[in-house]
């Protein structure tokens, strides 16, 4: 086993014993984390009977789990798993602790990393392990943490030197999830769960949950579109050919502030990142943002009439020209083809 300057955690985010897919994407990540720098992958999972998620842990990576499971902690509460996750972080200092940037993470990161004086950075869009030559001084193993940065204008490459204890949170979809080509023995390491009165000091009295309906990041077919169509009547257009197509649709933040598609569909590093056979933006410029949400797609076919427009550094296909004059020929093409 690794020492401990060399491991990398991964808090599992779950419910209802079902990890959330950001845990398993951050295990994926945290692998190749691990194996760069030689060291462990250990998943971190804390609820009420959720030893099944401890194991399912191992299929997507993980070398070891820590394991505390009690009925107080069936829901997630700030104050028990805060206190549980500090003085596991402080017992055995990990090098990296990566947490999903959802509203359970955003509110457990930056807890546990005040509390262990370690290094934080929120909605990164990719991790890398790296020698640093800063200041005059060589840091050995350091975690590269890279988000946009200045209003999406710049991307920019984070690093906590001087914290032996590096965090991140990570939005889902951001990482590529996947099963590990070595599955390594199941070993649990049960950690006992001691109550403390300050943990009752918030209680849940109601839970209300609403699934989301809209599934971006499993379509095959994405149509997506920005600003640039003009007003909420021409964006009509991407709905009809998303159908014609039978994909779903998208937009970008711009779109979405301008009021012509719910927040639920923006691609982006504000929304959600895709990863689709095929990506159709439409109007879109291009934005560093938005290309953090779908560069990764298979096919990209980009409409704009700005040849200069961000977009077409990214896509397969591009075609210059009036979106509201190529787009009615693509849906009057595939109508005729699927005849």
């Amino acid at each position: 086993m690794a020492e401990n300057g060399k491991e990398v955690w991964v808090f599992i985010e779950q419910r209802v014993g079902k990890p959330a897919d950001v845990s398993l994407e951050l295990l994926s990540k945290g692998r190749k984390l691990a194996d760069t720098m030689g060291g462990a992958l250990k998943s971190v999972v804390i609820g009420d009977d959720v030893r099944s998620v401890a194991v399912d842990t191992f299929q997507f990576g993980a070398d070891e789990a820590f394991l505390v499971q009690h009925p107080a902690l069936k829901d997630y509460r700030t104050l028990p798993y805060g206190r549980i996750l500090n003085t596991l972080v402080k017992k055995h200092q990990p090098r990296i602790v990566l947490f999903g940037a959802t509203i359970t993470g955003r509110d457990l990161a930056p807890r546990v990393a005040s509390h262990t004086m370690s290094g934080l950075t929120a909605d990164c869009t990719d991790l890398r392990i790296a020698d640093i030559s800063y200041l005059g001084k060589e840091y050995h193993n350091l975690l590269l943490q890279i988000r946009p940065a200045f209003g999406g204008n710049i991307i920019a490459t984070i690093i906590t030197p001087d914290n032996p204890i590096q965090m991140a949170t990570v939005r889902e979809g951001v990482m590529e999830k996947h099963r590990a080509e070595t599955i390594r023995p199941v070993r649990i390491v049960e950690v006992p769960y001691v109550p403390d009165a300050v943990d009752d000091m918030v209680k849940i009295v109601e839970q209300h949950r609403e699934e989301n309906k809209i599934n971006l990041k499993g379509a095959p077919i994405i149509v997506a579109g920005g600003y640039g169509l003009g007003t909420k009547e021409n964006f009509a257009l991407i709905y009809e050919l998303a159908h014609v197509l039978g994909g779903e649709v998208a937009g970008s933040r711009a779109a979405v502030d301008a009021g012509y598609i719910p927040y639920e569909r923006q691609v982006g590093q504000t929304g959600v990142t895709v990863r689709p056979k095929l990506y159709i933006a439409v109007g879109i410029s291009g934005a560093i943002q938005h290309r953090a949400g779908m560069q990764d797609s298979n096919k990209i076919i980009a409409i704009n009439s700005d040849p200069d427009a961000p977009i077409f550094d990214v896509a397969h296909y591009g075609i210059v020209g009036d979106a509201m004059e190529v787009v009615p020929k693509f849906i009057d093409a595939y109508k005729r083809r699927l005849k």
